[in-house]
């Protein structure tokens, strides 16, 4: 990455400054507690690097689609709360300072305590990458730190419109640490992988992730697709797909695909079908030529499970995004976490393991396997433009070395 990141400022040089941060607390909440915290543990290190190094922190994130208007649900109060527990040290969540209004009360408030800006989808022009609002934040500080990878893909005023605004005054947009390892691991996976190099694609949509599926077939040694789309894919073989979902827009898309992929695109050779989607529906293991009637697919087979692990146990890099059935079901789930298994296991001997996409992330951690993987990214459609070659406005703003 010709990116500089914030390892490439001197810590003496942040003592006393202060920094803009973009963060991605976007986390899910639940009785007006935090839920689920990992995405504000993954933005610790760059925090807790400016505190050690005496910088003043004023934090930017989003919350939820609250549509340019302010909704008391979507406030980051919560996640503020959560940030000082685990940061050891207030958080200060204020209103925005709006175009013009800079009555922030910062000198009020210690240099070591974070300041967290409400929610920026608050503001109207977040969205449109208004450049009055970004030039706002930007008067705030003398350095910004873009540590939001999940947002990396929208041209924002808070990542691209910041950074922009940022090196106009004459200032530097740098890549937080989480953002530097995100970009490492998903850029490494692609540019010189160590072989044999196999991807793996689920998930209910081939429209969703077909610049993913495109960019990385003329690179894999293998595909392996699994979830809702191999539906698609069924069909296009001329298969019965029974009351299962597929996409018809996509049929010959996917007969296409097939066409390019050869050998390399490798399909479910059985699946787990039901009659409805339920905890407690009577499910069945057929091939895939057996598919009938009423049958809805939702998981893939004990033999396209075990095919899958043993390509995988094979892999030296390995990029997986989607899961391979309804796996928020346990009726539906053995696919992927068997998938998330052979990953992790490929992962102890040596191999690159990256996960990409929220689903992804949630079936390791469902399997109990997170740990073990190389990386686990917190992006779910920055890490899919990524890996199907699209560049990202967040990324593609920040300040370049040399």
């Amino acid at each position: 990455m010709n990116k500089k990141t914030i390892s490439d400022v001197e810590p003496e040089w942040l003592r006393g400054r202060t920094v803009v941060v973009r963060s991605d607390l976007n986390v899910p909440l639940a009785s007006g507690e935090v839920a689920n915290d990992q995405r504000i543990k993954a933005s610790l290190p760059s925090l807790v690097l400016l505190r050690e190094a005496g910088a003043r922190i004023v934090l930017l994130s989003h919350l939820g689609r609250p549509s340019g208007m302010v909704q008391p649900e979507s406030s980051l109060a919560p996640v503020g709360h959560r940030l000082g527990e685990l940061l050891g040290c207030p958080v200060h969540l204020i209103r925005h300072p709006e175009p013009g209004d800079r009555q922030v009360p910062f000198e009020e408030i210690p240099t070591e305590d974070v300041i967290l800006l409400e929610n920026t989808r608050f503001l109207q022009g977040e969205k449109e990458n208004d450049g009055a609002l970004a030039n706002s934040w930007a008067e705030l500080g003398v350095l910004f730190v873009n540590d939001a990878f999940g947002t990396a893909h929208r041209a924002h005023a808070s990542t691209a419109g910041l950074a922009n605004a940022m090196i106009a005054r004459g200032h530097e947009a740098v890549a937080g640490l989480l953002m530097a390892r995100e970009l490492r691991f998903l850029e490494e996976s692609l540019r010189m992988p160590e072989r044999p190099f196999i991807a793996i694609i689920g998930g209910a949509k081939i429209s969703s992730k077909i610049g993913v599926i495109s960019s990385l077939l003329p690179r894999v040694d293998r595909l392996l697709i699994g979830g809702a789309m191999a539906n698609t894919f069924f069909r296009a073989l001329g298969l019965d797909t029974g009351s299962s979902l597929v996409e018809e827009g996509c049929v010959d898309l996917a007969r296409s695909l097939l066409e390019e992929g050869g050998e390399r695109l490798v399909l479910p050779m059985d699946c787990v079908v039901a009659s409805e989607l339920s905890e407690h529906a009577e499910t069945r293991e057929v091939a895939r030529t057996a598919v009938t009637g009423e049958d809805k697919i939702l998981d893939i087979g004990p033999k396209s499970r075990r095919s899958f692990a043993d390509m995988i146990a094979r892999s030296r890099s390995i990029v997986w995004n989607g899961p391979m059935g309804v796996f928020e079901i346990d009726a539906f789930a053995e696919g992927t976490v068997e998938v998330a298994r052979a990953v992790a296991e490929a992962c102890d001997r040596g191999s690159l393991g990256v996960l990409g996409g929220g689903d992804s992330a949630s079936a390791a951690e469902r399997a109990g396997v997170s740990e073990r993987l190389t990386h686990i990214s917190t992006g779910g459609g920055a890490s899919l433009e990524l890996l199907a070659g699209v560049p990202l406005p967040g990324v593609d703003a920040l300040t370049n070395r040399g």
